[in-house]
């Protein structure tokens, strides 16, 4: 059986060794000269700055790639438990260090407020119940048929999907503070806590029982690793070279043709690419149903994202790995970015500094950082070759203002990437950092199926099939693929 994946993500990589464990003879085809997709890593002078993912959580997910061939893991990547997962910062300057540790999150939530403390202890019990149910039983269940889903109606209802993940945090806590910090889970996999639907607050118990890792070396070392394994496993990887079209034959994928007029045969394709731009723009049109069609249209896609690398010639020791800063407003700020598709001062960021426990990512003596913005995807029509500079000068101006005192004048290194690059070398569409929005409408059988409705042997897996985004979810999607192509 010949089998091609078409993208080096980690969703891609996972299904290219899934596929060769069970006999495939699989080609890795990749744009870029480099393999991780939006988990790429960028060098500059000294600093390693991982591209996209930084928040590793269900390791076993990554170990069980090596486990198919009988390797250890350790033996290819170092995955450290970080003590602290993240420390929040409010807009009148309070913390609040969130962790695994029990017993300070407890002493923590009462000094924010009492009277949550027995709420938060519930929501936590429920929000393990949604994580039995749409985690260990439903992230790799295939959802390609109808039935599937309303088989599973029922449960989901009770666990109650249908609101979102925002509104079940709110159900249980009262403090404006305790809601935003225990809600903001669906932002980390493209969605607005107010519509995302509350199976993502699976996330919230998804941590706390594997805990928050960090990959020595970077995220970047994953992909690595994964691509040594790969190449043991004799997995041909093609990189520098796009795929520009899929062939089909009756609606039978046939080959796929790369930028260099080289056309590969094949059984079948695995797009780890976005999905509505491989059915847009690989593959020839056809006659489609118009449910289909109908579906395609009415999808809506995740936010955009502003991300600012840079590097400093001084350490900042009180800054912790992770760091999420909340602005002023929260619900009003989200409505703009997703709905209004507008800018807005009042931002809130998370900032990744991977020196507070690797100094290997920073030269001797200086620091390094990324920190991620959300912002309106590419439907907003923004000017992002204007726009860029603008948004790059406030987040240094809240940095100074939050937690690094003359940020500015210490910085040695920088860039930054906004929609545009996720529109143009990620071939996301409007640029959508995530691809769709995790809703309950664009959920399991209402995202775009792992089993292509339309072309016989083509298949997705990634951020914009089910179950979604993030490392777990990206990786599940491989495990899906695994039951339904022998």
């Amino acid at each position: 059986m010949k089998s091609l994946v078409i993208g080096s993500g980690f969703g891609g990589i996972a299904a290219a060794l899934r596929l060769r464990a069970k006999g495939h003879d699989v080609t890795l085809v990749e744009k870029h000269k480099d393999l991780g997709g939006r988990a790429r890593v960028f060098k500059k002078n000294g600093f390693i700055f991982d591209a996209g993912p930084t928040v590793i959580t269900a390791p076993y997910l990554i170990n069980e790639l090596f486990e198919l061939f009988n390797k250890k893991s350790e033996n290819y990547i170092n995955l450290k438990p970080l003590k602290t997962w993240y420390r929040f910062i409010f807009d009148d300057g309070s913390k609040f260090d969130y962790s695994g540790d029990e017993d300070l999150m407890k002493r923590q939530i009462e000094m924010v407020s009492k009277d949550d403390m027995k709420g938060y202890e519930e929501l936590v019990k429920f929000t393990k119940k949604i994580f039995d149910k749409g985690f260990m039983e439903l992230s790799d269940i295939s959802f390609d048929r109808p039935f599937t889903m309303l088989k599973q109606l029922p449960a989901l209802l009770k666990l109650k999907s249908y609101k979102s993940v925002y509104s079940l945090v709110s159900s249980y806590v009262k403090n404006e503070k305790l809601r935003r910090m225990l809600s903001m889970h669906p932002l980390l996999v493209g969605g607005n806590p107010f519509t995302t639907t509350s199976i993502y607050g699976l996330i919230l118990y998804l941590e706390k029982k594997w805990g928050i890792h960090y990959s020595m070396g970077g995220t970047g070392n994953i992909i690595k690793g994964l691509e040594k394994l790969m190449e043991e496993e004799k997995i041909e990887i093609i990189k520098g070279n796009e795929a520009t079209k899929i062939e089909s034959l009756s609606n039978k994928i046939i080959s796929v043709k790369l930028d260099n007029q080289k056309e590969i045969n094949v059984d079948n394709v695995i797009c780890n690419a976005d999905p509505p731009s491989v059915y847009e723009k690989l593959l020839e049109n056809k006659k489609v149903s118009m449910i289909f069609e109908w579906k395609k249209k009415r999808m809506q896609y995740s936010m955009g994202l502003f991300v600012y690398y840079f590097g400093t010639k001084k350490t900042y020791d009180d800054v912790e790995h992770h760091t999420i800063k909340f602005g002023e407003k929260y619900k009003e700020h989200l409505d703009d970015i997703f709905n209004k598709k507008k800018l807005n001062n009042d931002i809130s960021y998370y900032l990744h500094r991977p020196s507070a426990t690797d100094s290997s990512m920073a030269p001797d003596g200086n620091d390094c950082f990324y920190v991620l913005v959300p912002v309106p995807n590419n439907q907003s029509k923004i000017d992002w070759s204007i726009e860029g500079e603008k948004i790059k000068n406030l987040v240094i101006d809240k940095m100074e203002k939050d937690l690094m005192p003359n940020l500015r004048k210490n910085i040695i290194e920088d860039f930054y990437l906004t929609p545009d690059y996720f529109e143009k070398d990620l071939n996301t569409k409007y640029g959508s950092g995530f691809s769709i929005q995790p809703k309950f409408s664009q959920s399991a059988y209402f995202r775009f199926h792992n089993k292509s409705e339309i072309y016989d042997g083509l298949y997705f897996v990634g951020a914009g099939t089910h179950p979604g985004a993030g490392i777990p979810g990206v990786l599940s999607s491989a495990k899906v693929l695994d039951k339904i192509l022998q």
